[in-house]
C-alpha cells in the first residue's frame, strides 16, 4: 500500500468522522441551544408571580422604581411600568416553555431576543456575562430552527401534503 492511498484513507476516514459528527450535531444542538436560552427566562419568571397571573408586588415594584432604560446616556422610567411587568413575567414563563417544547421556536427565540435588547438598555453592564450570551444563543435557535426533537418538527411532519406513488388518477 503506498502512503498515498495510506493518507487518502485517512481522509476519507476523518470526513467520514466529521459528516457524521455533524449529523448528531444538528439533532442534539437545537435542544441544548433550545434549554439553555429558556433556563434564565424561566427562573426569572418564577420570581415574578405570586400565584396564578398574580403579579408579584416586588415585580411591579422593579418596573415602577428600579428598572430605567439607559438610552444615550439618561434613564428613563418605564412607560407603562405595571403593563410591562405583567408582560415580562407572562413572556418569561410562556416563551421558555414554548422553547423547551419546541413550539413557535423561531419566534420564541426572537421575542427573547427582543427582551434581552430591552434588559441590555436596563442593565447596560451585563452585556458581556448575561446579554451577549443570551442574544448568540437565540440568534442561532433562529437560524437553526428546533431541530428534529420538537414539536415544531412533528408539525411539519404531519401537515407535509401527501405525494401518492401510484401514477393514477
Amino acid at each position: 500500500m503506498s502512503s498515498f492511498s495510506a493518507m487518502s484513507i485517512v481522509e476519507d476516514a476523518v470526513r467520514d468522522l466529521v459528516a457524521r459528527l455533524a449529523q448528531v450535531a444538528l439533532v442534539v444542538a437545537p435542544p441544548v441551544l433550545r434549554i439553555a436560552l429558556a433556563v434564565p427566562f424561566f427562573k426569572s419568571g418564577l420570581t415574578k408571580w405570586d400565584g396564578f397571573l398574580s403579579l408579584s408586588p416586588a415585580a411591579s415594584y422593579l418596573f415602577e422604581d428600579e428598572f430605567k432604560l439607559h438610552i444615550f446616556g439618561h434613564a428613563y422610567d418605564f412607560p407603562f411600568p405595571a403593563v410591562f411587568a405583567y408582560f415580562d413575567g407572562l413572556a418569561e414563563i410562556v416563551l421558555p416553555v414554548l422553547l423547551i417544547l419546541g413550539l413557535a421556536t423561531r419566534f420564541s427565540a426572537l421575542a427573547l431576543l427582543v427582551m434581552t435588547g430591552v434588559i441590555q438598555l436596563v442593565v447596560p453592564e451585563g452585556w458581556a456575562n448575561f446579554h451577549l450570551p443570551w442574544a448568540a444563543l437565540a440568534v442561532a435557535l433562529m437560524a437553526l430552527g428546533p431541530g428534529k426533537l420538537s414539536l415544531d418538527h412533528l408539525a411539519a411532519l404531519l401537515c407535509r401534503p401527501r405525494v401518492s406513488r401510484g401514477g393514477g388518477q
